[in-house]
């Protein structure tokens, strides 16, 4: 006997993934950059997202 919940397949596809490596990332940036406190480093880096875009999107990126 089969239940109808049983046949149900969630499909994430890649997105969980994608998530972790982007967190994985971010992660790196911050410790390369000399961040001790991956919290702390990351509430400030959201208050300067643009900083953070000129960096990933610079030829040339600056350490803080």
């Amino acid at each position: 006997m089969t239940f109808r919940e049983d046949l149900h397949q969630a499909r994430t596809g890649n997105g969980p993934a994608v998530l972790a490596t982007l967190r994985n990332t971010a992660i790196g940036w911050h410790r390369t950059n000399g961040a001790t406190n991956i919290a702390r480093a990351t509430r400030q880096a959201n208050r300067r997202s643009h900083d953070l875009i000129t960096a990933v999107t610079s030829s040339y990126p600056r350490t803080q």
